[in-house]
């Protein structure tokens, strides 16, 4: 059975997805791990997405040397700086990471079983965003069995690749969209970013803000099947009133992580930035540490 759910609702595929003669839109798909069983799977979702017209999958070869290229060592916790230049390395539109093990279970209750899964990560090349991400997994009574049947759900299960595809699609209009709205060369408007240091700060005359009270980001039930750890940060932009205005995503983890995070954030009320005795608005950095909880 599939345990995780996907993080959010797609709406109906775009119009585009049936057009035949649309430009394709290009996916690459990195090895999933260094074991057989992660570049099977790899392979085998590759297979899969080659069956969606709209989709023009990169060489896996061509790929798997472009990620050894640029370093990339497998991480699955990313800033967007770093996933866009790994998007700019793979010469793609968009990419998948993965991460791929059949893993030994002894339940203090009930019998031994094998658990088989892979952890998915949809990426946008240019914006470096985390678009989607799922984590199919069986339970079997052997390794064999259970990675029979993953392999054979990344190969050729149709709602994994409409998911995938209507993601897909959904994020480049959003994309062409924000072209439109704003185009590269008209410049944005700028809020200060507070300095890392406090000695920096207060050599600036700056006082940072702080908040009212600390929140910590519920760990959810998704990270915990998955047993996720990871680092969150978010750019958070706070206006004169020490108000939460707006909420950025800079290194994502998924899992649910990401949304926990910005969920929490939303509720944080602060004592305002200060330069000189005048409030100011302020964009201020946070970093979220997930572990999993002691057993």
């Amino acid at each position: 059975m599939v345990a995780a759910e996907p993080q959010s609702r797609f709406p109906e595929a775009p119009s585009d997805l049936l057009l035949p003669n649309a430009r394709s839109i290009s996916v690459a798909i990195l090895d999933f791990g260094d074991s057989t069983l992660a570049r099977a799977a790899a392979d085998a979702l590759a297979a899969n997405l080659k069956q969606e017209t709209s989709l023009a999958v990169v060489d896996r070869d061509q790929v798997r040397a472009a990620a050894h290229g640029a370093g990339y060592a497998g991480a699955l916790n990313l800033s967007l700086t770093d996933a866009r230049d790994l998007g700019a390395a793979l010469g793609c539109e968009f990419y998948i990471l993965g991460d791929a093990q059949t893993l030994r279970r002894s339940p203090s209750t009930g019998e031994l079983y094998f658990d088989s899964y892979t952890s998915l990560f949809l990426v946008s090349a240019r914006t470096g965003k985390l678009l989607y991400w799922e984590r199919p997994n069986f339970r079997s009574s052997t390794a064999a069995e259970g990675e029979k049947l993953l392999l054979s759900e990344l190969s050729s299960s149709a709602q994994l690749r409409g998911k995938l595809s209507v993601a897909v699609h959904r994020a480049r209009d959003d994309e062409q969209a924000e072209l439109r709205i704003r185009p590269a060369d008209q410049p944005v408007a700028l809020i200060e970013q507070a300095p890392d240091d406090d000695k920096i700060a207060e050599a600036e005359g700056l006082r940072l803000p702080h908040p009212f009270r600390r929140f910590t980001p519920p760990y959810p039930q998704s990270a915990a099947i998955a047993e996720a750890e990871g680092t969150v940060d978010v750019l958070v932009d706070l206006d004169a009133r020490g108000e939460v205005t707006r909420v950025e995503v800079v290194r994502w983890a998924g899992f649910g992580l990401d949304e926990a995070t910005v969920d929490t954030v939303r509720q944080l009320h602060f004592f305002p930035a200060m330069r000189n005795g005048v409030a100011i608005p302020l964009r201020v950095l946070l970093r979220y540490n997930f572990r999993k909880p002691a057993p």
